[in-house]
């Protein structure tokens, strides 16, 4: 089981990263993927998958919570160092629209080019885009659909309207701990082929109360399995296998 999308570079996990990586392994999961979403954070993504070689993986981008915060020349010089980092690198993302925390128009366009701009990186570095999409979930598709790129993850994926056009497109969805809680994720979950699904936990984020942590997949990976009526085992290794396949990941021995 692999836990792809958390952020490890965050604050909540700098005393002791190290203890949480080796809990992580003694549940049983085979590989971590760290999202490094704004600029400032890029460089302890890099540090933390050079240390954790092969059993940590990065993906990295310009979150659209964070665009408002740089010009487009620091978000392009950014960019080129994806470029220049692409052995470090398996995926761009998480990138996309955030309607939520966004409220100004001209904000809002400025999401959307720099949204453009990530998917065109990905599809010239040949890598997975992961996508985040907060009550914008029209544009994020009218978006899609106009650059036509296969590979592509919905990080957090929870509008029910658009299942049937995830399923027939074969993006992948990710689920979290938000899961055990909604209805609504529930009914997405039961809807999507188990080969869809991936597993995340967005840590240190979801963990209503408490920091939350890579292990708490295998709690998603049981309310898949009560929900769609599956073996754990079955959940856990197929939605493992998805991952390790969609992210290609060259895993550490165990």
């Amino acid at each position: 089981m692999i836990d792809v999308h958390c952020h490890l570079e965050q604050k909540d996990f700098e005393n002791d990263l190290e203890q949480v990586i080796e809990k992580a392994k003694a549940q049983g999961i085979k590989a971590i993927i760290t999202c490094s979403a704004d600029i400032k954070d890029f460089e302890k993504g890099l540090e933390i998958v050079k240390k954790f070689k092969n059993y940590v993986f990065l993906t990295a981008s310009v979150h659209p919570i964070h665009v408002p915060e740089y010009s487009d020349d620091e978000i392009k010089e950014f960019l080129e160092k994806l470029r220049k980092n692409r052995k470090y690198i398996v995926g761009i993302g998480e990138t996309g629209l955030d309607y939520y925390w966004v409220k100004d128009p001209e904000q809002r366009e400025r999401q959307k080019k720099v949204f453009l701009w990530h998917i065109e990186l990905a599809k010239e570095l040949s890598l997975p885009l992961i996508i985040h999409s907060r009550e914008a979930s029209s544009d994020t598709v009218k978006i899609l659909e106009q650059v036509c790129y296969d590979k592509v993850l919905w990080h957090f994926f929870g509008d029910k309207s658009l299942v049937e056009w995830m399923i027939k497109n074969k993006y992948k969805a990710s689920f979290n701990t938000f899961l055990l809680k909604s209805k609504t994720h529930k009914k997405i979950v039961k809807a999507l082929p188990l080969e869809l699904i991936l597993l995340e936990t967005d840590a240190p984020w979801l963990g209503f109360g408490k920091r939350n942590e890579p292990i708490s997949i295998i709690k998603v990976a049981e309310k898949i399995a009560e929900v769609k009526k599956l073996s754990f085992e079955e959940v856990w290794h197929k939605c493992g296998e998805n991952a390790k396949e969609f992210f290609n990941l060259e895993l550490k021995p165990s």
